[in-house]
């Protein structure tokens, strides 16, 4: 689970170590392929975690829709053959993460609708983040519904590709909300439950590993390919 790949803010900036450096990301994702292992879209990790294929595969995420992530990791993903999925907020496109603005969080530009159809083209996955990264356990049925729904047809019309996967703003979620999504159409859904996927969890409350800007190599690898079944548990 990435957010933003760039340089990161001031020291003391909220959420400072949600931004990892381009070239920690480009070190891990080659040493992933330097292992053996190929970075899949949700979309791609699908049939391994159904078991309908084996292999030595990982998911690789980004929430937000950051342009940074189009500049900075999208060459790297290029160069190594990995595909990923990148979560929109749709009403936020050509914006910023105005939803972290009352935590002192300062603006970041998000993808315009130009550069999101650049993502697809380049073989990577459209996912939705919802119309506005709202709370859903928060807002009525109703809205949370229309925030699901709506957001999938939005997007495949704006994209011109199915979304099947969908991502929950700020990890919040319930059963009644994993059922709403599975309701609307999509394959799949990740939250920020830290761990790796197994093939036992729903597919529609999948865990990630959260990679953060201080998250060394060493790390970053033990994180990634430990399996204990205490991992959720770690950092």
């Amino acid at each position: 689970m990435y957010h933003q790949i760039g340089l990161p803010a001031a020291k003391g900036t909220p959420y400072r170590g949600l931004t990892v450096h381009p070239a920690d990301f480009r070190r891990q994702m080659s040493w992933m392929r330097r292992l053996g292992y190929r970075g899949l879209a949700m979309r791609d990790l699908q049939p391994y975690l159904d078991g309908e294929r084996q292999g030595k595969v990982f998911g690789i995420t980004f929430d937000d829709g950051y342009r940074n992530v189009y500049e900075n990791a999208l060459p790297v993903l290029g160069e190594l053959g990995f595909t990923s999925t990148n979560y929109f907020v749709v009403r936020q496109l050509g914006g910023s993460n105005a939803w972290d603005a009352e935590k002192g969080v300062p603006p970041s530009p998000l993808m315009s609708l130009e550069e999101m159809r650049g993502w697809a083209a380049a073989g990577q996955e459209v996912g939705s983040h919802t119309l506005d990264h709202v709370h859903l356990p928060r807002i009525s049925t109703e809205l949370a519904e229309l925030q699901i729904r709506q957001s999938k047809t939005q997007l495949e019309d704006l994209a011109g590709v199915e979304v099947s996967a969908f991502c929950y703003p700020y990890g919040h979620e319930t059963p009644a909300l994993r059922d709403m999504v599975r309701n609307a159409g999509y394959l799949n859904a990740t939250t920020t439950q830290r761990g790796l996927a197994r093939r036992s969890d729903d597919r529609y409350g999948i865990p990630r590993v959260t990679v953060a800007r201080s998250t060394h190599i060493l790390r970053f690898l033990q994180k990634c390919l430990t399996r204990l079944e205490d991992r959720r548990r770690q950092d």
